[in-house]
């Protein structure tokens, strides 16, 4: 294997007419990633996070392509509350799409709700989880996910990683705690900048012309270091965005043409 580091690729970004084709293509890319992870290891490690990204994967619903036994499922940031709290990015994917799905529950890591009230100890569980999926079975020293797909945020944070906070440069910890979101609930848990940028692959979706101004700004002005801008992953992984053309009003960064 070559010594020298590739730099980080450049993202593709794929802009649709429609929300509805937006969840078609995004499908069809989920669905392509899950086989060739399941031809090569036996299964598909993905990470997801909350907001309005569950609705939007209501593709994969009834899709024959879709082997949902193969799925090891991990959260990308998540709530430290009950599992059934409004709140919870487990209790909006269980809604919007495990409860729809014949995915196996032992296949879906959620946080130790024992845990919710020392917040040290329930992201250390969770790290300990990923470890157990990753670690003895890829031996690195961060997790390489098949997937992690996430929302952005109109200040530009993603997963809970906000702007000028000090998770930002955290550099060793596979899952972080913070205790002080600008946006409620205070108290999350988080993967980290190190994880996120080891992903085969990050795709990025976002809807809607309320997306457009901080879309720009994540795109088209990275300098500006606003969290979702952060998200490189290292060679060979790729980061892509899945917007509609609302969304992608104003960004003037070339678009890439949809293939598989």
């Amino acid at each position: 294997m070559s010594s020298i580091h590739q730099p980080p690729s450049p993202p593709v970004l794929y802009s649709f007419e429609s929300p509805n084709e937006l969840s078609e293509k995004l499908a069809a890319f989920i669905a392509k990633a899950q086989k060739e992870a399941i031809d090569k290891k036996g299964r598909f490690t993905v990470a997801l996070s909350g907001g309005s990204l569950p609705k939007q994967l209501n593709k994969l619903i009834d899709n024959p392509a879709v082997k949902w036994d193969k799925w090891q499922v991990f959260f990308a940031d998540e709530r430290c509350v009950p599992l059934d709290h409004e709140d919870s990015n487990y209790n909006l994917c269980r809604k919007e799409l495990f409860s729809k799905v014949p995915i196996p529950p032992k296949n879906i890591h959620h946080l130790d709700v024992a845990l919710l009230d020392d917040l040290e100890e329930l992201a250390d569980a969770y790290e300990k989880a990923l470890i157990n999926e990753f670690a003895q079975k890829d031996s690195a020293r961060f997790p390489v996910f098949d997937l992690i797909l996430l929302g952005i945020g109109p200040d530009g944070h993603t997963c809970s990683l906000f702007p000028e906070h000090p998770l930002l440069t955290e550099e060793d910890r596979w899952v972080a705690y913070i205790e002080d979101s600008p946006k409620p609930p205070p108290k999350r848990i988080t993967l980290t900048f190190p994880v996120l940028n080891h992903a085969l692959r990050v795709v990025f979706v976002a809807a809607g012309e309320g997306k457009a101004d901080v879309l720009s700004t994540i795109i088209d002005n990275p300098e500006a270091g606003l969290p979702a801008s952060r998200v490189r992953p290292s060679h060979p992984g790729q980061v892509y965005w899945y917007v509609d053309n609302a969304a992608s009003a104003k960004v003037k960064y070339q678009r890439s043409e949809f293939k598989l």
